[in-house]
């Protein structure tokens, strides 16, 4: 149990640092660590991933708005806009086995690895 709670606080601090550092939400280091490390099916890692990202984005988002950093009209632009989305890709998740689950979020993160590469 012991090794368990420290690969839980250095994924939490690598995540947070991440999202701090990076703007991500930390789902993408969180994810692996959850299934591969602790064990989670990918359904639960990605929710509890999700319930997780709820503090670590709140504290990076008052730093950042505390910097004026924060452009506030896309944030309710798209803000609202992701709500339709959170809920459609939450209950389309449900459907889909955890192997396929796995890898499209894997093809998602070498997608996004190799745009950000290019550019």
């Amino acid at each position: 149990m012991r090794i368990k709670s420290v690969w839980c606080l250095a994924a939490g601090a690598g995540a947070g640092t991440l999202a701090g550092f990076l703007g991500i939400g930390g789902g993408i280091i969180l994810v692996p660590v959850m299934t591969g490390l602790l064990w989670l099916d990918q359904h639960k890692a990605h929710g509890t991933s999700l319930a997780i990202i709820i503090p670590i984005a709140t504290i990076s988002t008052v730093v950042y708005a505390l910097r004026g950093d924060i452009n506030w009209s896309l944030v309710a632009t798209i803000g609202f806009g992701s709500i339709g989305g959170a809920i459609a890709g939450a209950k389309l998740m449900m459907r889909v086995p955890a192997y396929r689950l796995r890898q499209v979020f894997s093809v998602y993160m070498i997608a996004i690895a190799a745009l950000l590469f290019l550019r």
